[in-house]
């Protein structure tokens, strides 16, 4: 597990299908993510049937919160879409307990699952791919030390409009810099 000041990461469970068949439900919870269709519990169940065999390294975490003396399951993270040889990988996450949002969970997220590429993996460039209709999810980023790298434009259909897709990335040299400020 990795832990964080509030938060932890650990792997995902098939008992963490339900609540992610929830949330993966929910228009709102799906409007920065790249799901638009409605999803079946069996769409889950063959979702994590396929992620049980992936590579460990790119297998997603569930993003849990310290509750009492339990830990409470609000959304999940990780890294995709690894290359090895370049040393770089694709950012993912979402989190679906929306009374949670806007509180810091999401930013705490994302530094622990860098933390875990850059330190762990040895990775030296972590990207991802933002919607120009998600601000949110931007500033959550920039706070993490994601930078902006261009804008594909108007490259997806979402509710009838075209939207942009921000490139935002951070290298490990940006991240030790960040790291020996604090």
């Amino acid at each position: 597990m990795i832990y964080g000041k509030h938060i932890r990461l650990r792997g995902v469970e098939r008992s963490d299908i339900p609540r992610f068949y929830e949330w993966l439900n929910d228009p709102e919870v799906t409007q920065g993510l790249s799901l638009y269709l409605p999803m079946s519990m069996t769409d889950e169940e063959q979702w994590f049937d396929r992620v049980a065999r992936t590579d460990e390294h790119e297998k997603p975490l569930a993003i849990e919160l310290k509750d009492g003396e339990d830990w409470r399951l609000i959304g999940n993270s990780g890294i995709f879409n690894l290359e090895w040889t370049n040393r770089c990988a694709e950012f993912g996450i979402f989190i679906g307990d929306k009374s949670l949002w806007n509180k810091g969970y999401g930013t705490e997220a994302v530094e622990l699952v860098l933390q875990h590429a850059f330190e762990t993996l040895n990775l030296n460039r972590i990207y991802l791919r933002v919607y120009s209709t998600n601000p949110r999810a931007k500033r959550s980023y920039e706070k993490a030390g994601f930078i902006p790298e261009g804008t594909l434009r108007e490259a997806v259909y979402r509710h009838g409009k075209y939207a942009d897709i921000h490139i935002m990335s951070v290298l490990r040299s940006e991240w030790d810099a960040r790291r020996e400020d604090k």
